[in-house]
């Protein structure tokens, strides 16, 4: 067969496959990315009804292995002096992560490393005034129990409000302030919280 016979019939082929809808090319084809094992995605709640059952807050919850805010509520009575009202919200934002996900949430990839009923109170005779003592060691905890605790303190009323948050033990080892960190909420399962000695002023 001559050249231009043998052209013709490559012209005739590839327009034939691209007739058939088959892409004459080696490059694998991209179909789109890959369907998302978990979502992280939940509606959006009634803030106005959440309110008539407490105080507003949000809680870090694991997705995806990083720290994602939903929102809950906690109940503090009126009149509460703020001392007590810190370690009273406290509590609650405790609660609530020890609190196994709705089923909205664990569909959604929704999960929490805090366990095992966890008390908190205030600070000891030596300690910062807006320190808080919870009843399991901070470094007992998995780092990504203490990551969900310590981004839930620091973004509440709980705290002074700059990102950090004093945490101690049940016992007199002195307390220590832990930061919450871009860093710690992508990747709090290798990202501890940082932390820093604090005085006993």
């Amino acid at each position: 067969m001559n050249p231009r016979g043998l052209l013709a019939l490559t012209l005739t082929g590839a327009a034939l496959l691209t007739g058939c809808g088959i892409r004459s090319t080696e490059v694998p084809t991209n179909f789109g990315p890959a369907p998302s094992r978990v979502h992280c995605s939940l509606s959006e709640p009634n803030i106005s009804t959440q309110a008539t059952r407490g105080l507003p807050v949000q809680v870090f919850l694991l997705c995806g292995s990083q720290l994602v805010a939903v929102d809950r509520t906690v109940r503090v009575p009126e009149g509460t002096a703020d001392s007590a009202r810190r370690v009273l919200v406290a509590q609650g934002l405790l609660d609530e992560l020890e609190a196994t996900p709705s089923t909205a949430e664990k569909e959604a990839g929704y999960t929490t490393d805090v366990r095992g009923a966890m008390s908190v109170t205030g600070p000891h005779r030596a300690d910062p005034d807006e320190t808080l003592r919870l009843s399991t060691p901070p470094n007992d905890l998995t780092s990504y129990a203490l990551a969900q605790i310590v981004c839930t303190f620091s973004d509440s009323t709980a705290a002074e409000g700059d990102g950090s948050v004093i945490l101690g033990g049940p016992t007199n080892t002195p307390p220590r302030r832990y930061e919450c960190t871009d860093e710690v909420r992508t990747r709090p399962g290798s990202n501890e919280p940082p932390s820093t000695d604090v005085s006993d002023g």
